[in-house]
């Protein structure tokens, strides 16, 4: 490293008169290791200039090149990575940060050092050093002390003096004297010494010279001397006198010192004083609002109001250190805290007795809305008591004790006045419901067995149900069917042998109009119930918390649901938001019990009825959650909807299970199934109650599943049927089920509909040619034959020359089928269809049509044989295709 600093000084700095001081060997972080140095340099000119310098290696010869050049001064941070542990890496902040790796850490300490000696000597610690060994540092010499900071190079260049121009000119002119002073120094240096013995010789005469002067300074120095001394005799009798001075002003400043002293201590005292009369100091109309003040007044709450905020202020006002030892201050305080027990006290009393006087005024205004389907209105009651919210938040921050036990009273008297009123509205709801008195009621809850006996021997016997057959014996299975399915299950009111289709409509809508009502009421009652409790008792209602609203149950097939249920354990108060629920949840226990109640009152009335509630329950579900998830309407509503949810998955289960019950009689035809018209009765009904619903989903889950159930029952009831044929049954249904959702457009249900279209356009098809059979049964069989000829080879030319196939044996068999017998045949079977066919679904002359179709097909095949196999003979059937257009045509006609 010396030899390659010799070269890097020759070479580069020389030229540049600059003096190398140290030198790293380097290579960049993170890269290739291409190898540099970098330098510290100084100028040999004054003003001594201090660089960094970047010094590389040529790739192409084994000499060095100046690559880049940073001023000292540009250096901002020196960063040497780790102060404990050694490591090569280093960085340096100049215009930006540069990363290198050192050789060695020896060489990066030594290079470190040499930059912070020169920082210290020119550029006053202008540079910061950051991870920096503390030893290697204390090495420098402080700054301020005239020594050198560089090493023995600096040390050299310190010691250095230039000479100026008179000295130099002085050496020129002795040396032009002695022009053998180069040649023969001995000589030169032999006069030189001659001279300055000389010199020394006249210098002592010079002195000897001037003796006489020596002793005149002397005398004049006695003499000063002497003056001296009369002069310190003066100064010390005045130093004498300025003593006493001194001692005076003492005394003076000393009791300055002590008046001053009593004059803070006086201010302080009274700044004291102030302040705890200023803070510490009750007027006396507000003692005397706290003792004797009008609660029931509003002027007076308003006195009492800021007669407690006040004494708020006195308790809580921050006393400096030492003023609770005080005697009087603690008198105060106790004072404080007797008013303040006493006016809370005072205030627990009258607010108990409010709420007491409040539940028996308002149980007076029950009566009025016993008949009336609407619940109270609580605002005037709340608009009182809005008057002591104020008071309410000072109870709370001053005596949580009795502020909790007021909340506990008024959770009590509310909950029990709430369950009053709650219930008697809801007597009304199901009177309205039922459609009975009060008497009439007991009718409606007793229990389902007694109640379908009792309505059972009320109901006409003779009410027909909505499918109605063409004949008597359908008309028969229908009721009976009808019977058997709503004494099975409790998919509808237990009435007997009644249908669904008896309820009438408008009682759907009166029963959706009276919950709907119902919620309507219970609503707002709630809300306003819900802000009066968090304004009256001072909780937040918008307080983020870590609870959330029960979710609804969207697939909820009969299993177990979260539910915040009353119990009398309490719950942890996690936070105000908490606290409000579980008050409203105290106060309104009753809600959900009556509309559970009330829900299964109306699905007991009519299952369909859980449609409505489902709509409109999650209607109001919907909008209690858009404002507050967590709110205890939106729990509560939303453990109802759950409820409702089961019942409406309940009457699915029950038409399907109804289905698989269905019996039907083997004397009578079949016609449509009820379970087909039950169908299209819910899927109308709950199109027009699902129009715009938020729950469409659960209703198209419905019908996927209760149309899957009515294809298979209609298949089942069709292989069962004895008396009418199978393709019958599935052809009249499929088309009814065809027809209904055409009607009703019902999108999810679109690929049921277009198979619906299929089994029954197949079935129509399979019954037209099983009916028809061969009406020309004899031609028929030897036509067969005539084909089967052909079949084995045999010229369709060539057949009339076969003895049993011959023309005069087609004469024969044609003569045995004329047109009179022909008409016979097809009035025999248009008979035997309308026997088979329902007329509800008039799907009569549709059949006929088809049959008409394939009895023109089969004439048509056998003039297509005649002519081929008699060509020429003139042999043709004894009635034509206008013959049968005609026969068709009046028999339906004359039916």
């Amino acid at each position: 490293m010396t030899a390659i600093k010799h070269a890097l000084q020759r070479d580069i700095f020389t030229p540049n008169d600059e003096r190398l001081l140290s030198i790293v060997n380097v290579c960049k972080a993170g890269k290739k290791k291409r190898n540099c140095f970098l330098c510290a340099t100084v100028t040999t000119e004054r003003p001594v200039q201090v660089n960094v310098v970047k010094v590389k290696k040529s790739d192409k010869g084994d000499f060095y090149k100046r690559q880049t050049a940073w001023a000292l001064r540009d250096l901002a941070v020196v960063d040497a990575k780790d102060a404990v542990k050694e490591s090569p890496e280093f960085d340096l902040h100049f215009d930006k940060v540069y990363k290198w790796v050192a050789s060695s850490a020896v060489e990066k300490n030594t290079f470190i050092s040499c930059i912070w000696k020169l920082n210290q000597r020119y550029l006053r610690k202008k540079i910061d050093f950051i991870n920096v060994s503390s030893q290697l540092l204390e090495e420098s010499v402080p700054s301020g002390e005239n020594q050198s900071v560089a090493g023995g190079d600096e040390e050299a260049v310190d010691e250095y003096q230039e000479l100026n121009a008179r000295e130099e000119q002085d050496i020129e002119i002795m040396m032009e004297g002695c022009e053998y002073a180069i040649s023969n120094a001995e000589a030169f240096a032999e006069r030189l010494s001659r001279e300055l013995q000389v010199l020394d010789g006249a210098n002592i005469q010079s002195i000897m010279a001037s003796e006489k002067q020596v002793n005149i300074l002397m005398k004049l120095l006695d003499e000063a001397l002497k003056e001296v001394d009369q002069i310190e005799l003066k100064l010390s009798s005045y130093e004498e006198m300025l003593q006493s001075v001194k001692e005076q002003m003492d005394q003076i400043s000393e009791s300055n010192h002590l008046i001053h002293l009593s004059n803070t201590n006086n201010v302080k005292l009274l700044s004291e004083i102030e302040f705890l009369v200023n803070h510490m100091d009750l007027a006396k109309g507000h003692i005397k609002a706290l003792q004797e003040g009008d609660l029931t007044s509003s002027r007076g709450i308003e006195a009492c109001t800021n007669a407690a905020d006040a004494l708020l202020q006195c308790m809580n006002v921050a006393l400096r250190p030492g003023h609770d030892m005080l005697q009087a201050v603690k008198q105060q305080q106790q004072r404080f805290s007797d008013l303040r027990e006493q006016f809370a006290r005072r205030l627990a009393s009258h607010l108990n007795s409010v709420f007491v006087q409040q539940g028996h005024d308002q149980s007076s205004t029950l009566v009025q809305h016993s008949v009336e389907l609407t619940l109270p209105n609580h605002h005037p009651f709340h608009r009182d008591l809005l008057r002591y919210a104020k008071l309410m938040e000072w109870l709370k921050n001053t005596d949580y004790a009795k502020y909790e036990g007021l909340t506990k009273n008024y959770m009590d008297y509310l909950s029990r006045l709430y369950e009053r009123e709650i219930k008697d509205f809801f007597e009304v709801a199901k009177i309205k419901m039922t459609g009975t008195t009060r008497e009439g009621k007991k009718f409606a809850t007793l229990p389902r067995k007694e109640s379908a006996v009792k309505q059972e021997t009320e109901s006409l016997h003779g009410s027909s149900g909505k499918l109605t057959g063409s004949t008597s014996s359908l008309n028969k299975l229908s009721v009976q069917s009808s019977g058997n399915r709503r004494s099975q299950s409790s998919s509808l009111l237990d009435m007997g042998n009644m249908s669904a289709s008896d309820l009438d409509v408008a009682d759907r809508t009166k029963f959706d109009k009276i919950f709907e009502q119902v919620l309507s009421e219970l609503e707002p009652l709630c809300l306003a119930e819900q802000d009066f409790i968090s304004k009256f008792f001072k909780l937040q209602q918008h307080q983020s918390t870590s609870g959330t609203a029960t979710s609804e149950a969207e697939d909820t097939d009969g299993g177990t649901s979260s539910r915040s249920h009353t119990s009398g354990v309490p719950q942890p108060i996690s936070s105000e938001k908490d606290m409000i629920r579980q008050m409203m949840t105290k106060i309104f226990r009753c809600i959900e019990p009556e509309l559970n109640n009330l829900i299964a009152l109306g699905d007991k009335i009519d299952s369909f009825n859980s449609l409505y509630m489902l709509v409109k329950m999650s209607h109001h579900v919907w909008t209690a959650q858009n404002v507050d998830p967590a709110s205890f309407l939106s729990t509560t509503l939303g453990n109802v909807l759950v409820t409702v949810k089961r019942n409406f998955d309940k009457c699915i289960s029950n038409q399907m299970k109804q289905m698989d019950e269905v019996k039907i009689s083997k004397k009578s035809k079949v016609g449509i199934l009820p379970f087909v018209a039950e169908f299209e009765e819910f899927a109308a009904l709950a199109e027009s109650i699902f129009k715009s619903a938020e729950r469409r989903g659960d209703l198209d889950k419905a019908y996927i599943k209760l149309i899957r159930a009515v294809f298979v029952s209609v298949e089942k009831v069709a292989n069962e049927s004895q008396k009418t044929p199978r393709d019958v049954v599935m052809m009249e249904n499929f088309h009814h089920i065809f027809a209904t959702l055409s009607r009703l457009k019902i999108s999810c249900l679109e690929a049921e509909k277009k198979e619906a279209k299929q089994k029954y356009t197949d079935h129509l098809q399979s019954y037209v040619i099983y009916s028809l059979g061969q009406p020309l049964e004899k031609l028929n069989h030897f036509f067969e034959g005539v084909e089967a000829r052909v079949a084995q080879g045999v010229r369709e030319e060539e057949v009339s020359y076969q003895l049993a196939f011959n023309k005069q044996e087609l004469r024969k068999v044609i003569k045995e089928y004329p047109g009179k017998e022909v008409k016979k045949g097809l009035d025999n079977l248009y008979k035997k269809v309308d026997k088979h066919l329902c007329e509800e679904e008039n799907l009569l002359q549709v059949v006929w049509h088809s049959m008409q179709d394939e009895f023109i097909r089969q004439y048509k095949h056998f003039e297509g044989l005649i002519a081929r196999c008699y060509p020429g003979s003139g042999i043709t059937m004894e009635f034509t295709i206008q013959d049968i257009l005609d026969y068709c045509s009046s028999i339906a006609q004359s039916h």
